[in-house]
């Protein structure tokens, strides 16, 4: 799944702003209680890999993904694994869309 958003800040602002938020973008995704766990998170560059454990009752599965900051735009690309088949993929990018873009105003 692939979620861009057009900005008007600076790369560093924008990097700045994922890091402060990251842990909430993806809680209570699509109104479905999930506990979101970072496994591994990092910058190399203006590129941020991710790996998270979503914890949903007695399932537990895994969500990677990267998000790339250029000078105009945030692009999340998230692999919600097993959790893809349970939740809507529309709704979890139009959640993710506007979380990303209210961090961003």
């Amino acid at each position: 799944m692939r979620v861009t958003i057009a900005h008007h800040r600076t790369k560093q602002e924008v990097k700045d702003a994922v890091d402060q938020t990251f842990n909430d973008l993806f809680q209570g995704v699509a109104g479905i209680p999930v506990q979101i766990m970072v496994q591994q998170r990092s910058w190399q560059g203006d590129v941020l890999t991710f790996a998270l454990n979503a914890k949903m009752a007695a399932l537990s599965a895994p969500i990677k993904g990267t998000v790339e900051v250029t000078d105009t735009d945030l692009t999340m690309d998230v692999d919600l694994g097993i959790l893809g088949h349970l939740i809507p993929e529309k709704k979890v990018s139009e959640v993710l869309g506007n979380r990303i873009k209210g961090l961003l105003k």
